[in-house]
């Protein structure tokens, strides 16, 4: 385990901008806008030899009206419980608030280190204003500039001197294997997170995009270990009118490139719609492993048919690519949460699986045999020899003698056949014919 250190302050005072400064990755959204960061933001930082995570908690705020604030309240409270040292963030520009005061009464009494920063301080002039910060009754201050990155090199001197010893880790050796929780806004992926780790990790509330960033959350249950991350819910690109919205559908993207297994949360009550198809698309061109959630299944009025004819709804839309599993859950009532996970573990080993080229030649040549590509021009195609790539995804090849002329109908037939003998289910498969 690594030690924590939490960034606190008000909303809009550079926190994320040091934070993407720290883990030097653009992680949490920089924007102007006063309380854009709305969940903790986790990062990996390391200074001379050193290692700890951050948390960038959403900007502290009080008696506001907005419902994000009361939540934002809790998330520094439990930063403040999570963590082994802790970063105050103030503003130069803008002087001590009744806001810093607030929070700097609550950090007076943490037992913890903690580091008062005053950010923004970009030259000589706003060096001296900052001497009003000793108010705070925190003691001694950094002055640093998030943006130009000037000051910084001292504040991390001290965090690492003021962290706490840790034994030595062992080097992991094959890392956990990331599932990412995609879907529209307001699908439920957050409450599907909250609900398996029993603990409100997320922001949680009825207006859509409350999500932002993409948190990864370590799980380990039924003697399985991996890593969850929730993303914004990627919106349909037309109403990326937010600044913000864009970095979280882009976001998005990037977690699930990232991530070995898609769980993707649709909305039962809205159906298989166009933006869950195009996630859905992204993940298949990715070559990722997909199980497909219908969350809100609660809500549904059902009668003996409905999951069939749901089912077959959603297969007809992803048509070729049928073979991924489909399971109706519910965050709110638990149900069918455990199925889920083990599903996507299931997905995950047969992404991973080998086939043995002499155990997959006598499979497919006979079929071949039986069935071969359609002759072209009054030439015939012979496939002599098939094998697994070594690649990290299932790719097969295919040696024949003309190549160019074997069609994507065939193509799916032998891919087809390649299901029906092995577990490939929720995997994509690629399959290329080569030249012998």
């Amino acid at each position: 385990m690594n030690n924590i250190v939490a960034i606190v302050g008000r909303p809009n005072v550079g926190k994320s901008t040091f934070f993407n400064r720290l883990i030097q990755r653009r992680e949490a959204i920089v924007d102007s806008v006063s309380g854009v960061t709305r969940d903790r933001n986790y990062g990996k930082s390391e200074w001379n030899g050193k290692e700890f995570s951050v948390i960038d908690t959403g900007g502290y705020v009080k008696g506001s009206d907005d419902i994000f604030e009361g939540e934002i309240r809790r998330q520094v409270e439990l930063a403040i419980d999570e963590a082994d040292a802790i970063v105050f963030v103030v503003d130069v520009e803008e002087g001590i608030t009744p806001m810093d005061e607030e929070v700097a009464k609550l950090l007076r009494k943490v037992k913890k280190p903690i580091l008062l920063v005053v950010n923004k301080v970009d030259n000589a002039m706003r060096e001296k204003d900052a001497v009003e910060f000793y108010n705070l009754g925190l003691g001694e201050y950094f002055t640093i500039s998030g943006m130009s990155g000037s000051g910084t090199g001292e504040l991390l001197d001290k965090i690492v001197e003021v962290l706490p010893e840790l034994p030595e880790a062992v080097e992991e050796e094959n890392p956990l294997p990331r599932f990412c929780v995609v879907g529209r806004p307001n699908a439920g992926k957050s409450s599907f997170i909250n609900a398996l780790i029993g603990e409100d990790r997320f922001v949680v509330t009825d207006i859509a995009g409350t999500t932002r960033d993409a948190i990864d959350t370590k799980y380990n249950r039924f003697g399985f270990e991996f890593n969850l991350v929730d993303t914004a819910g990627i919106r349909r690109k037309a109403k990326v009118k937010e600044d913000l919205e864009f970095y979280s559908v882009m976001r998005s993207v990037r977690a699930i490139e990232h991530s070995d297994v898609c769980l993707l949360v649709i909305d039962a009550t809205r159906g298989f719609e166009g933006q869950d198809q195009s996630i859905f698309w992204l993940a298949e061109k990715n070559r990722k492993g997909i199980v497909i959630l219908v969350n809100k299944w609660d809500l549904v009025e059902k009668d003996t048919m409905s999951t069939r004819d749901y089912e077959r709804k959603i297969r007809e839309e992803i048509a070729p690519f049928t073979d991924v599993p489909i399971l109706f859950i519910s965050a709110l009532t638990k149900q069918r949460l455990l199925k889920a996970l083990e599903t996507a573990v299931e997905v995950f080993e047969n992404r991973k699986q080998r086939i043995s080229t002499s155990k997959f030649n006598e499979l497919m040549l006979p079929i071949i045999e039986a069935t071969p590509p359609p002759a072209l021009k009054g030439k015939y195609i012979k496939i002599k020899y098939c094998m697994q790539l070594p690649t990290p995804t299932p790719q097969f090849v295919f040696f024949a003698n003309l190549p160019q002329y074997v069609k994507d109908p065939y193509k799916r037939f032998i891919e087809n056949k390649l299901r029906e003998n092995y577990n490939f289910s929720g995997v994509p498969i690629d399959i290329y014919f080569r030249q012998k």
